[in-house]
């Protein structure tokens, strides 16, 4: 099992989705304890651990620490503006 982290960032964010997104990105966020590397998933090119999983339009961007078994999410934004 990973420890889920979440950046000020991602908290920030997480309290501006409407209630309909809210749930599933915290389920999205809770599932990736047991596999960090869901079906799906996606390692964002041009940094070193970086990964994105999809919960509709919206883009979940976390790291993964393997040696400390913590994933710790940066971000949970709308796919038009995550990447910015």
């Amino acid at each position: 099992m990973f420890q889920i982290v979440l950046e000020r960032s991602a908290e920030k964010d997480l309290k501006k989705l409407s209630s309909e997104i809210r749930p599933r990105a915290i389920s999205a966020m809770q599932a990736l304890a047991k596999n960090p590397r869901p079906a799906g998933s996606r390692k964002l090119v041009g940094t070193d651990n970086d990964w994105r999983i999809r919960v509709g339009d919206y883009r979940i961007i976390y790291e993964i620490a393997d040696e400390i078994r913590i994933v710790r999410v940066n971000r949970v934004r709308h796919r038009g503006d995550v990447y910015r």
